[in-house]
């Protein structure tokens, strides 16, 4: 994965995420909108095959940077506890 900073303002950061999906992206969108700072997330594929996600998130305010790695760390502590359950049902 590849993220290609696009656009960087305060409260807004507009990104790419060079080999990623529906996917990574769509949890990556669902957790940022649990973030009380977070004002506006989303993210759109031009092409389905061939095309790079494009994001965008607003904050009111709080760092943007801040806000998307707090967002991947909560999302890493999901994927370590669904691993666990998932060894436990062998």
């Amino acid at each position: 994965m590849e993220i290609k900073i696009l656009e960087e303002k305060k409260g807004r950061l507009v990104f790419e995420v060079k080999g990623e999906t529906h996917t990574v992206c769509r949890a990556l969108q669902k957790e940022l909108w649990t973030d009380e700072h977070v004002k506006a997330a989303g993210y759109n594929i031009d092409h389905p095959l061939l095309g790079v996600p494009k994001f965008v998130l607003e904050t009111d305010g709080a760092d943007p940077r801040k806000t998307i790695s707090a967002a991947i760390k909560r999302l890493q502590k999901t994927a370590e506890k669904f691993k666990e359950e998932a060894k436990k049902l062998k």
